[in-house]
């Protein structure tokens, strides 16, 4: 009424009256929004869809007409798509959301990939999304430059190993296999100190992981096992039958995969045993450095050493342990592979690694119920990881409101998080050199078990560390993207009343950008 009569302010007092009684009525809302669009007042209509949608974050009607404003009124056509995407998410039945996401699309001249990928997400729905997701075969990256060649002579420059996977996580045409990647990398460890980089050893080990990541957990665990960085770092490659080394026997079932308290003392030494026989693989340029320096000082060069084309630990029957021994409940003669079949079939490993991808990607306190269930599925896809992930990726308590923000990014997280945001993905040197500062350097865990995770990131010195990272990165910075309405792609468009308030209040995007990389909201997952 007050509307026909032009009294817009009262107008508009009723509308938000009525949005004050009932926060998700989109009628009120579109009530606001076009009594300010009639008075040319676009900027406070599109506030005001911002304001309502920070209080009801999931409603596709809020973003469907935010969307539509953006799209008529202010002509940004990138950030009507973002807000339209959204609303046609949020409601799948939404078609005249889609309908109006196809014109932005079009409006932009995005008739690329991009646009196929999410008109078949949003046909195909969530499930078989996280399926393709899932299923997508994993983009290898380009070779680090003189790393299969490392030795004694020309070792791997560390910063140039860093530098080199971040690259590749900010390039990645498959972002996901490379986050599951340094998933493993901090659960199955290994330093690039006591392995050295004189091999190629922990560059493989990167590839390997990378390789099954989303694979099956009996072929992984056999390739971790043999793996050489690893063989170096926990002592199996200087392991024998008469003198067995316990720091992987330890390590494998503690910390890998069955948990403490899941074993005995014995369990240690006899699988020490039977894991006994592998040694580290010689590449050429090893051999040839281990020559060259034999010649130097007036040796011979090693006897009945050649060189090796595998990648690989290399088992030498000859170092085994043979006889039987008592391991995890059965005694026989093992290999291995038995081994680690035994470990396997244990009733501890399954929810010990379904605790570990929960705490990674759900929750840091994950119900017991929860764990029980992945597990119980885990085990009957014969440990298969693809289905693991997409259990997590479908389970209820993955799309509940109550994990949604519930874990803290790492600090590699969060900074290709940043570059890929504010599209710089040059800043991978930047990155590797900003993580120890974080206390996260790649290829250098702080211990067997890896780096601490969720809370643990958080400190007034980290926290210091990261708002200083944005701000000299966004300093460096020539010419930022707009910001536009980056707190919707970057943030989904939840931001508390007091982020709300400072990107409202700042004066240039440079300062929007700082305020939302260094909110809260975007340390979190």
């Amino acid at each position: 009424a007050y509307s026909g009569l032009d009294q817009n302010d009262e107008a508009v007092k009723a509308y938000q009256k009525a949005l004050d009684t009932d926060p998700s009525n989109s009628n009120a809302l579109s009530g606001i929004m076009n009594t300010y669009l009639l008075q040319k007042q676009v900027d406070k209509a599109i506030e005001a869809a911002n304001t309502q949608i920070a209080k009801v974050p999931n409603s596709s009607a809020f973003y469907d007409l935010l969307g539509t404003a953006l799209f008529n009124n202010k002509k940004d056509y990138k950030a009507a798509e973002v807000a339209l995407r959204k609303a046609a998410e949020l409601d799948k039945k939404n078609s005249d959301a889609l309908l109006k996401l196809g014109q932005a699309l079009r409006a932009q001249g995005s008739v690329d990939q991009a646009i196929a990928t999410f008109q078949q997400s949003i046909k195909d729905g969530f499930k078989t999304t996280v399926d393709r997701l899932i299923e997508t075969p994993v983009a290898e990256p380009p070779a680090l430059a003189g790393a299969d060649d490392a030795s004694q002579q020309k070792s791997i420059n560390p910063q140039n190993l860093i530098s080199w996977w971040l690259d590749w996580m900010l390039r990645t045409p498959t972002p996901f296999a490379e986050r599951m990647t340094l998933f493993w990398h901090g659960h199955f460890t290994s330093d690039f100190r006591k392995v050295t980089l004189q091999t190629p050893f922990i560059y493989w080990q990167n590839q390997t992981w990378r390789h099954n990541a989303l694979g099956n957990l009996h072929d992984f665990l056999y390739q971790v096992t043999i793996d050489p960085g690893m063989l170096r770092y926990l002592d199996l490659g200087t392991s024998t039958g008469r003198a067995p080394n316990e720091n992987y026997s330890r390590e494998l079932m503690e910390l890998f995969t069955m948990g403490v308290g899941s074993f005995t003392e014995d369990d240690v030494r006899n699988g020490a045993k039977a894991l006994s026989g592998w040694r580290e693989p010689v590449t050429q340029a090893m051999y040839d450095a281990l020559v060259l320096r034999a010649q130097q000082q007036g040796r011979q060069p090693p006897k009945n050493l050649t060189p090796d084309t595998v990648k690989t630990g290399v088992f030498v029957q000859q170092r085994a342990y043979v006889g039987p021994v008592k391991f995890l409940g059965v005694t026989k003669q093992w290999d291995t592979k038995a081994v680690l079949e035994q470990i396997l079939a244990q009733p501890a490993t399954a929810p010990f690694i379904v605790t570990k991808v929960l705490r990674e990607f759900v929750t840091d306190q994950p119900a017991d119920a929860y764990v029980k269930r992945l597990a119980d599925g885990f085990r009957k896809s014969n440990s298969d990881l693809k289905t693991l992930m997409r259990d997590v990726f479908t389970s209820p308590e993955f799309l509940a409101p109550t994990t949604y923000r519930a874990l803290v990014k790492s600090p590699t997280e969060l900074m290709v998080n940043m570059a890929k945001s504010i599209e710089q993905p040059g800043l991978a040197r930047a990155i590797g050199q900003a993580g120890q500062g974080q206390g996260q350097t790649l290829f250098d865990p702080p211990e067997v078990g890896g780096w601490p995770s969720n809370a643990s990131w958080i400190s007034s010195n980290n926290v210091l560390e990261r708002v200083n990272f944005a701000q000299a990165t966004l300093t460096g910075i020539a010419k930022l993207p707009a910001f536009n309405n980056a707190h919707l792609t970057q943030l989904d468009g939840v931001v508390s009343p007091a982020t709300a308030q400072l990107l409202n209040s700042s004066p240039d995007d440079a300062t929007r950008w700082l305020i939302l990389l260094a909110s809260p909201e975007f340390q979190l997952k």
